[in-house]
């Protein structure tokens, strides 16, 4: 299934199981009506780069893959829908704003940064241009998560939500791990409010027996997808996945390196682990 704000990847009805993956950040399509000011350089290197494609293989074993068709910086769908940067408006929001830190740091629902101070826009927007992103991209998306997330807990009982995202080998200004080396998987379960810290953990064992060095809850704890699906109590988990960007790609041409192949091969295995997991946990 394919509209404006996403594609959606299902599996037949008879292989379906309750794990979903969404990709709220691997698109690079920035629509005309943007009219950033930004260089593209700076605006590809907040692309989750070929996420949706590393984990194109989940669909093979039951599980669905939603993923974004337009780039974070037009509207990011890992922001809270009030989370909207006053500064960048020509005019007051008609309704209560909840700025996050992170949009005081320029990374809201809408962008004011692309890099540290790189500004995105040489304009105020207007409200009208702000609401159309947030009808047209954001609601459908996120509409559809839910509807996603709803009917397999329905059939099911229960339901796994894995977030998916991608992480510049080292933090910059904009990120609280300013300077730092990232390892390769950071996973994020919102310090365990988010889901069974048991089932991160799991995650994270699989991840390290493939050789890769796994943090958990630092520096990314989980953002706005895992918060507003998750709700572990009633059985619905959701984990926000950060795979380094120095595994499978040039980050300075945007090309995809030799090691592209070998991760996509084990994320493809880490989610027929997850359904095996998943299967157990139903019987």
């Amino acid at each position: 299934m394919m509209q404006d704000a996403y594609s959606l990847t299902a599996p037949d009805d008879d292989k379906l199981i309750p794990l979903i993956f969404d990709s709220p950040h691997s698109s690079r399509f920035c629509p005309p009506d943007m009219q950033a000011i930004a260089p593209e350089a700076a605006l590809m290197s907040g692309w989750d780069a070929y996420v949706d494609e590393l984990w194109s293989g989940a669909p093979q074993i039951g599980a669905s893959l939603l993923a974004a068709r337009v780039h974070r910086s037009y509207i990011d769908f890992n922001r809270a829908r009030s989370d909207i940067d006053p500064e960048l408006l020509d005019q007051p929001w008609p309704e209560a704003l909840q700025v996050s830190e992170k949009s005081k740091a320029g990374m809201g629902l809408i962008r004011r940064y692309a890099l540290p101070g790189v500004q995105m826009y040489d304009r105020k927007l207007s409200i009208a241009e702000v609401q159309h992103r947030i009808d047209r991209y954001y609601d459908p998306y996120h509409a559809q998560l839910q509807e996603l997330i709803n009917e397999a807990h329905a059939r099911f009982g229960q339901v796994w939500h894995i977030d998916c995202h991608s992480m510049k080998s080292v933090g910059n200004a904009m990120n609280i791990d300013n300077g730092a080396r990232r390892p390769d998987f950071v996973l994020g379960d919102r310090d365990g409010s988010a889901a069974d810290p048991a089932f991160t953990e799991w995650v994270a064992r699989q991840l390290q027996a493939q050789g890769y060095v796994v943090k958990i809850n630092d520096p990314y704890r989980g953002a706005e997808l895992v918060r507003a699906y998750s709700d572990p109590q009633h059985g619905r988990y959701s984990i926000q996945i950060e795979i380094n960007r120095g595994l499978y790609m040039d980050e300075q041409s945007l090309e995809r390196s030799a090691g592209f192949v070998t991760l996509q091969h084990n994320l493809t295995q880490l989610a027929e682990q997850m359904s095996r997991y998943i299967s157990g946990k139903l019987t």
